[in-house]
């Protein structure tokens, strides 16, 4: 990962408040105590994300970082900081517990309760920000696993610790396609490594039920512009059969074929009034949505709202007299 942020090219009484921000913008609010003079600080950051997944590959001189009471309370989202250790070492406290970090460990910890983070001999480090939600296990799971070392005990880990490190510094992992596609492995992978750490993988199955269905209607909207959208391949992304992806969506009330084709349908009306409405031909704009036959395509609008897509396109974007 190419670095986005180097204090050799910051003035030294900047840098601490520069290296704050960053910090702060793209990862988590914590507060940080640089133990070298101004002068002497040395901070290399790479900044990326694949989805909701935040990544910093960091390398610096002795800090501390310091998650208090007061900035736990403020967070936004809560998340879960996977942090690898590449070499040296550093400790990590929460939750009445301490943990000496070595290379080649990793361990996690929440950003809604007090933390500290100490590395005195320098830091050279993965941090990776994973919404709690996406999650989906159980907060007493979380806390219980918050602090504890990660590695070499673990065969899950390992395997883990290999993959993470490769992921935080990878570029071309956090572009387009191929960012898309390491976010439900990322995701899988922790929570495997989590579960098996606790030594009761079926402690993440209940939560991980309740979450389908918003995890159905994200990918949803996530691929509503695929026209080979269907019940098969969302329940393939899902590791679920089709009968049970379609018991799921009945009990939150919805039928699947009808969702998508009115979101489908909101976003071509959108881009038929928007500013670019007439840039592309009211069958292209139908296809980029999913609806590759146009006559289908302006049949079901105007069942929808009662008007046709051209109609609605022109009352939008009246053509001038000539």
């Amino acid at each position: 990962m190419s670095p986005v942020l180097d204090t050799a090219f910051i003035p030294p009484r900047d840098r601490e408040e520069v290296v704050r921000n960053a910090v702060w913008r793209s990862m988590v609010a914590v507060d940080i105590a640089h133990r070298p003079a101004a002068e002497d600080i040395s901070v290399r950051i790479g900044l990326g994300a694949a989805g909701p997944i935040r990544i910093c590959s960091a390398r610096a001189t002795a800090v501390t970082l310091r998650r208090t009471a007061r900035l736990a309370r403020e967070d936004e989202e809560p998340a879960v900081t996977l942090g690898v250790q590449m070499t040296g070492s550093s400790v990590v406290v929460q939750n009445g517990r301490e943990c000496l970090l070595r290379p080649g460990e990793f361990a996690v910890y929440e950003s809604i309760a007090p933390y500290t983070h100490l590395f005195d001999e320098g830091v050279d480090y993965r941090f990776i920000r994973f919404p709690s939600a996406a999650l989906a296990l159980p907060d007493r799971l979380l806390r219980d696993i918050t602090a504890v070392p990660l590695g070499s005990d673990n065969p899950v880990a390992r395997l883990a610790f290999t993959y993470f490190s490769q992921l935080a510094v990878t570029d071309a992992l956090h572009q387009g396609v191929h960012a898309d596609a390491v976010v439900e492995p990322s995701i899988e992978l922790l929570r495997a490594v989590l579960t098996s750490q606790h030594g009761n993988s079926s402690l993440a199955r209940a939560p991980l039920e309740a979450t389908l269905s918003l995890r159905i209607t994200q990918f949803l909207r996530a691929h509503l512009a695929d026209p080979d959208l269907s019940a098969a391949r969302i329940a393939a992304a899902h590791d679920i059969s089709v009968r049970h992806l379609y018991a799921v969506l009945s009990r939150s009330g919805i039928s699947l074929g009808d969702w998508i084709r009115n979101r489908r349908l909101a976003e071509c009306r959108r881009e038929l009034a928007g500013p670019t409405g007439r840039l592309r031909t009211i069958a292209a704009i139908g296809r980029s949505w999913g609806f590759v036959d146009a006559t289908h395509f302006s049949k079901v609008f105007k069942q929808a709202y009662g008007i046709s897509p051209r109609t609605w396109r022109d009352q939008n974007h009246p053509r001038s007299s000539a």
